[in-house]
């Protein structure tokens, strides 16, 4: 099976997140999305993530009704910072039976030159990438037959605004899967 690798603190997991893995898993010749909770991104401060099991929990209860997309913590056992470079090594050695590509937005793209090893991962990796709308696009040098450009929607939610405006007691509601509002709300996430 083609597995694409979703990575992301999903600091919370919202419907944004869910269009995008759900039209990776439809819409391209990926098998299964596995929307992978990741401890600590070198490139975000640790001090805002809320706990890693936590934040896995929404994203089980987000995927419970989803065929073909999948939680995993397969970064919680590893060392810290997480490399996906690191990460693609460990879970290819678990599961060789996989063919494990990646999914990024085309602003991450843009960035891949700054990775850890980002030769090994283009080499050894398809990358899936879906649009987004930012600033000082430039043409990425990388072998164009590794890189699948997605049309999906395009969709302009972030955790970020998500907890500032739970944080300020606005409704988010429409913004989070039902079960993962539900969790934040009794948990009373997000709101110091």
């Amino acid at each position: 099976m083609n597995i694409g690798l979703y990575f992301g603190t999903f600091n919370p997991i919202h419907v944004g997140h869910l269009i995008i893995a759900n039209h990776m898993a439809e819409y391209s010749d990926l098998d299964e999305v596995w929307m992978a909770v990741t401890p600590h991104n070198p490139f975000k401060k640790k001090a805002t993530l809320l706990d890693n099991y936590q934040r896995y929990e929404m994203v089980f209860q987000a995927t419970e009704d989803y065929l073909n997309i999948k939680p995993t913590d397969i970064e919680f056992g590893l060392p810290q910072p997480s490399y996906t470079v690191n990460t693609l090594a460990h879970i290819q050695e678990k599961y060789p039976q996989h063919q494990f590509s990646l999914i990024m937005g085309e602003d991450n793209l843009q960035g891949l030159h700054k990775w850890k090893n980002h030769e090994l991962l283009v080499k050894n990796h398809d990358i899936y990438v879906y649009p987004r709308v930012f600033e000082n696009k430039k043409e990425v040098k990388i072998s164009q037959d590794r890189v699948h450009f997605i049309e999906a929607p395009i969709v302009e939610i972030s955790s970020t605004q998500i907890r500032k405006a739970i944080k300020a007691g606005k409704n988010v509601q429409p913004l989070l899967p039902k079960l993962v509002w539900d969790y934040v709300d009794k948990m009373n996430l997000y709101k110091k």
